[in-house]
């Protein structure tokens, strides 16, 4: 289980090196599967999770309007990566331009994968929904009929 917050900063060729907590059980010829997230961050899943994700994914009719485009976003923007020597994963110039992801990063553990936001959008996000957990909480357990 993935989980904390950590601040990094991408080296100039986008290099990112992973918190130790985000390394475990990786090595080198392991693969993590990189894909558009929520509110403007990266998700980043290692080769269980994803294949699991993948799995959620088709259970998802293609005959809606809203699962073909869920789908095609989803899934179209998979790039898979792997780890260096030294820990790191290369971000490709086009997803960091793609998703504003600048030098200073936040990296952040939430349970079966992880997110990269750039760090000036996620304390933007941070501010707007810290203030609103208490509400944010009561409304989740309503979603989930608890």
């Amino acid at each position: 289980m993935y989980f904390g917050y950590f601040e990094h900063t991408l080296d100039d060729k986008g290099r990112l090196l992973l918190p130790k907590r985000m390394k475990e059980g990786l090595n080198e010829s392991s693969s993590l599967y990189v894909l558009k997230g929520f509110e403007g961050c990266l998700s980043v899943y290692n080769e269980a999770e994803f294949n699991k994700l993948c799995l959620e994914c088709e259970k998802i009719s293609f005959n809606h309007k809203n699962s073909r485009s869920y789908l095609r976003i989803v899934l179209g923007s998979v790039v898979q990566l792997s780890l260096d020597k030294v820990g790191r994963i290369q971000l490709p110039s086009l997803i960091l331009n793609k998703y504003n992801i600048k030098k200073d990063v936040i990296i952040l553990g939430v349970g079966d994968h992880f997110e990269i936001w750039d760090q000036e959008i996620y304390l933007a996000y941070e501010k707007a929904t810290n203030d609103n957990f208490e509400e944010i909480a009561e409304k989740m357990e309503e979603e989930n009929g608890k």
